[in-house]
């Protein structure tokens, strides 16, 4: 019979019975009481009045009915600790059973019961079910750990419980070295700056050992702690991308996905030249496309990540296009996102099926589907060039079928392939035209408007169609308006003689009768560059405009560097980094992939050396490695500037002259020698901006750090940070260290304030620094000459030279003294 009869009851007085049975002297009914009283619990009853009398059932040899009593110690016992008390006895004894089943049941539900008085005393069982002789056990009680360090941290710190489950991970059992290792990965989360997970070439070893052996889970607890390892050389990442090989080809998708982490990390380690690096990309495509051959929603899981690796390493995959085409059973979710990556994938090898395979997707059903496939020609063609006749053809054929959506869709690309390809299919104008009546949706109006306004001098009755959008100007939608008032503006100064009126009724309509604060301001501004310049407004207006890149919609290089290494994770199904949508303090930790061995380049963003501290070939002598922006920001060559022209850092920095003339001549001077417009916007006389020869008025900001520029930006020495306490009384028995840094005759010195708030004199003053990012140290020993009697404050200089060991601290500019 099935126990589906224990959720059929609905007797009154139940609770008085179950109560009798639970005492009751036969085993049998005890056990029916219990499971009678596990589902009254399942269905949301409040059978907590029966929790001693449920409790008193756990002393039995049964495994079944302890299961249960178990099952109902964890759901009650937050709400009755004190009677929760009263089980501990049965769990320390159960710890000690010689059943491997019981002493692990027993530890599990331990860490289940999540209230502070019963936690101290579970320590002791713990302890010695983490050393005991059954795998089984061990490996409960390692994520037993993880569980109690949730609800008392420091309790399992002081107990020693971390260092026994770093032990575990050389355990001669595969499955407890994997639960060690997610028990320390639960704890290391919640506690970012711990150096729990020492990895280290030995620990690694042995987690790659135990990879082979262990359950599924375990396996992408392994893998995933593996990611987080950062390689000493290439050697060593291509041992370890051997091993994980293998996994690639597991039936479980998150094991794959975890294993291809694991590569796509360690592969940037690899050089590009070497054999391994070909083989590793060939073995890549086949796992990947075996994951789209799942249900659809593990195929939208695979293709969102996927998306990141084609972006990060289109090689891959390059040869898999056909994998991608959408089948017509697809969910629309997946249908976008296989075109997306089609996109990616497209080159000149395999445009010709691509475009075929659009051209087919163009006469879907799905409006939704087939706008995207409309705009995905239209990337094609800005993609790859040679592709981009084939791809206009393609867009007008579809404009034939003259399907509202689709042709508005077409609409919108070819304004972009226009960008792209400035004077090259500009025949097909005249058919873009003859559709202009049927745009409805303001973005394809939009686009439609910027061409008529862009080519109008090829368009003869250009004045007419710009004319029907105006009669209904203040129904149209901001985008729409703000482009009919660009394309009338452009019209006229191409055809001033003829469209005079135009020009003065959309500007009226703009400033006079808008409300909105872009419009009225756009209109404002070509009103006065018409009104004072025309010449400068036909170079303003009709400027040529700069070529539209390729691909818009990658992903920020470091953020995808970040989300390649949450593969598997659903930061690579949102692609945005944990810290977006993790609330707390997890999961805000970023990760960033290696360096490539061997070769210069930062992985974090291109030298930006050269913009700060002027055009200095030679590499920074400060700090070696150039890791981050903040490190190059700092790589300033702290040696006498070479001999050559003075160009003040300023100027280098981009920020030209900021307080000298540079905005005075824009707002006051007289653009185009027009006194009305002096007059308008101040008539104040422009002050020329300072020359490079000659001392700007600001310092160096950024560039003068220390005073490094050599006096070039202001006097040397003449400004000094003031100073600020470094080293509070409390913390250093009495004695407050004040203090700032500054730089006299070529000398960086530290400047100090000791104050003796202590109720003793002070003697025998010494300074020590450790390594730093700047590699500063003491010039000489710190001169302090009298004693320092009880609230006496001293002033000291303490000369600095830039050859000590160096060391990137985290933050830069921490100086450990």
């Amino acid at each position: 019979m099935t126990d589906s009869k224990y959720f059929t009851t609905t007797k009154k007085g139940e609770i008085f019975e179950l109560k009798a049975e639970l005492n009751s002297d036969k085993k049998e009914k005890k056990k029916e009481a219990v499971k009678k009283v596990i589902a009254s619990m399942t269905v949301g009853k409040d059978v907590s009045a029966l929790f001693p009398d449920v409790v008193n059932c756990m002393q039995t040899d049964n495994l079944e009915l302890k299961k249960l009593v178990y099952l109902y110690l964890m759901n009650y016992a937050k709400s009755q600790p004190d009677m929760a008390i009263m089980a501990v006895n049965t769990f320390v004894k159960d710890c000690e059973d010689p059943n491997p089943l019981i002493r692990a049941l027993a530890v599990r539900t331990m860490g289940c019961i999540r209230v502070d008085k019963i936690t101290e005393y579970l320590c002791e069982p713990l302890r010695k079910c983490l050393k005991d002789e059954d795998p089984y056990v061990r490996k409960t009680a390692a994520v037993c750990v993880a569980k109690l360090h949730d609800i008392n941290a420091q309790l399992v710190e002081d107990q020693g419980f971390l260092d026994t489950l770093k032990d575990l991970i050389s355990d001669s059992n595969p499955m407890v070295v994997a639960n060690a290792v997610a028990a320390l990965s639960e704890i290391a989360e919640s506690h970012p700056n711990s150096n729990l997970l020492d990895l280290n070439p030995q620990t690694i070893n042995k987690l790659l050992t135990a990879l082979n052996e262990c359950t599924e889970w375990g396996q992408i607890f392994i893998l995933d702690c593996l990611a987080n390892y950062t390689p000493r050389d290439d050697r060593e990442s291509q041992s370890i991308c051997e091993r994980v090989t293998p996994r690639l080809s597991h039936a479980n998708s998150a094991v794959v996905l975890s294993a291809v982490k694991v590569l796509m990390k360690f592969m940037e380690m690899l050089p590009k030249d070497l054999d391994y690096y070909g083989t590793l990309l060939k073995k890549l495509a086949p796992p990947l496309v075996t994951l789209l051959s799942a249900e659809p929603e593990l195929q939208y899981v695979a293709l969102r990540n996927i998306n990141l690796i084609v972006q990060k390493r289109p090689e891959i995959l390059k040869h898999e296009m056909k994998v991608f085409f959408v089948k017509y059973n697809d969910p629309i979710y997946v249908k976008l996102e296989k075109l997306d990556i089609m996109i990616r994938l497209a080159s000149q090898a395999n445009i010709a099926q691509v475009l075929a395979e659009l051209k087919e997707y163009a006469t879907e059903v799905d409006v939704d589907f087939v706008r995207k496939a409309v705009r995905a020609i239209g990337r094609c063609a800005i993609k790859v060039e040679q592709s981009a006749e084939r791809c206009v053809s393609t867009l007008l054929d579809l404009i034939q079928t003259k399907v509202n959506y689709v042709v508005q869709e077409a609409i919108v690309v070819i304004k972009d392939i226009f960008r792209k390809y400035p004077n090259k299919y500009e025949s097909v104008i005249a058919t873009l035209c003859e559709n202009l009546d049927s745009l409805d949706e303001p973005e394809a109006r939009a686009a439609m408007i910027w061409i008529v306004g862009e080519y109008a001098e090829r368009i003869d009755n250009a004045d007419e169609l710009l004319e029907s959008f105006l009669e209904g100007f203040h129904d149209e939608s901001t985008q729409v308006q703000l482009q009919l008032l660009t394309a009338i503006v452009k019209l006229f100064l191409k055809k001033p003689t003829e469209t005079q009126e135009l020009v003065q009724q959309v500007l009226s309509l703009a400033t006079q009768d808008s409300d909105n604060p872009d419009l009225r301001d756009r209109g404002y501004i070509y009103w006065r560059l018409l009104s004072t310049d025309p010449v400068a407004a036909k170079e303003v207006v009709l400027a040529e405009k700069p070529l539209i890149s390729e691909e818009t919609d990658l992903i920020e290089p470091t953020l995808l560097e970040e989300l390649i290494c949450h593969i598997g994770t659903l930061a690579s199904v949102y692609h945005k980094p944990p810290s977006a949508f993790v609330e707390g303090s997890r999961g805000v930790q970023h990760k960033r992939l290696p360096a490539r061995a061997g070769s210069g380049e930062s992985t974090d963003s291109p030298d930006v050396s050269q913009s700060v501290g002027g055009a200095t070939e030679a590499a920074p002598t400060v700090i070696p490695s150039q890791g981050d922006l903040l490190g190059d920001l700092l790589n300033l060559d702290l040696a006498p500037p070479a001999a050559g022209p003075t160009v003040p850092p300023s100027m280098q920095l981009g920020a030209m002259d900021l307080l000298g003339g540079g905005l005075d001549s824009l707002l006051g001077g007289d653009i185009g020698g027009s006194p009305a417009m002096g007059a308008g916007l101040g008539s104040t006389p422009a002050v020329m901006p300072t020359s490079l020869g000659a001392p700007p008025v600001v310092g160096g900001g950024l560039g003068d750090l220390f005073d490094l520029g050599g006096s070039v930006g202001m006097p040397a020495g003449a400004y000094v940070p003031p100073k600020s306490v470094w080293l509070p009384a409390m913390k250093a028995k009495g004695l407050e260290i004040s203090g700032t840094f500054a730089r006299r005759s070529g000398v960086i010195q530290m400047e100090l304030s000791l104050t003796n708030k202590a109720m003793s004199v002070m003697t025998d003053f010494a300074i020590q620094f450790n390594r730093n990012s700047f590699g500063l140290a003491p010039a000489g020993p710190l001169q302090v000459l009298t004693p320092l009697s009880p609230n006496q404050t001293i002033e000291v200089s303490l000369p600095l030279s830039t050859s000590g060991p160096v060391m990137k601290m985290e933050p830069l500019n921490n100086l450990q003294e």
